[in-house]
């Protein structure tokens, strides 16, 4: 019989628009007959499939490297100092420093993964944007009560057989036995969530590098006609879900319809 591994108790640490909470009833039967396997998430966003499911051991990489720095500082036991108030003028002094730790590339900080938490849970709609050069660009949120945390030591047990990693999905080293939850940028205009960004040679990418794994896929995306065409094509079975009112980059909460491609379940 499998092993069952029940949801852990540790919650996302940030807020995430998009975020996959609200799959988890309907990831965990797939799951569950796969919960040996390591899990791996090419794009680990705010890590609710991830805590979500409870793996024992993880491989969790996203293009954003100041967000994996976030949570490879979770792993250290993080303690955060510095001043938070959900305070405007505290939120652009912040904003004007992490940007330039980044201008002096040292963004694998403590104290910038501190400031990375506060201008994540004080910004809009937890949004993590950043403009051409780089930069963070999301302005302030419009929160009444913000509950900070600052002792980040539970996570450090949590996490403590999960591994971080940054960087594009092909680099990502995939072993056979692997079970894949995959969440790439949805295929919409606004796709900016890293410098680079995301097109649609990259949604292409994403599927067809996966659709050569030889263990469990499973794959998220709006379920546009090009998406669902492209998956079909690949050889996933598809279903569709409708998802929650959902943050867009312009806050909009209108609902959305998703797609999840599968394989070698």
């Amino acid at each position: 019989m499998p092993t069952v591994v029940a949801e852990t108790a540790l919650r996302p640490p940030l807020k995430w628009a998009g975020g996959k909470r609200w799959q988890i009833p309907h990831l965990r039967p797939i799951w569950e007959s796969h919960s040996r396997r390591r899990l791996v998430e090419p794009f680990c966003g705010g890590l609710a499939v991830a805590l979500g499911l409870g793996p024992e051991a993880a491989l969790l990489n996203d293009a954003n490297p100041h967000l994996v720095n976030f949570y490879t500082w979770l792993q250290r036991g993080l303690q955060i100092t510095i001043p938070m108030e959900n305070d405007k003028d505290l939120f652009y002094q912040h904003r004007e420093r992490f940007n330039a730790i980044l201008s002096q590339s040292s963004g694998d900080t403590a104290e910038a993964a501190a400031i990375f938490y506060y201008l994540n849970r004080t910004g809009f709609n937890g949004l993590c944007r950043f403009n051409r050069q780089g930069a963070f660009n999301v302005p302030f949120g419009r929160y009444k009560r913000i509950p900070y945390t600052r002792d980040f030591s539970d996570y450090q047990k949590g996490f403590a057989n999960w591994t971080f990693t940054t960087g594009d999905i092909e680099t990502v080293p995939l072993e056979s036995g692997d079970f894949v939850y995959a969440d790439p940028p949805y295929d919409v205009e606004f796709t900016q969530y890293a410098q680079g960004g995301f097109s649609w040679s990259d949604q292409k990418r994403t599927a067809q590098v996966l659709a050569r794994h030889k263990g469990p896929v499973v794959l998220v995306n709006q379920a546009t006609g090009r998406v669902e065409a492209l998956y079909r094509e690949l050889g996933y079975a598809v279903r569709f879900l409708e998802a929650p009112r959902r943050i867009s980059c312009t806050g909009d909460r209108s609902p959305a319809r998703e797609i999840i491609g599968t394989r070698n379940l």
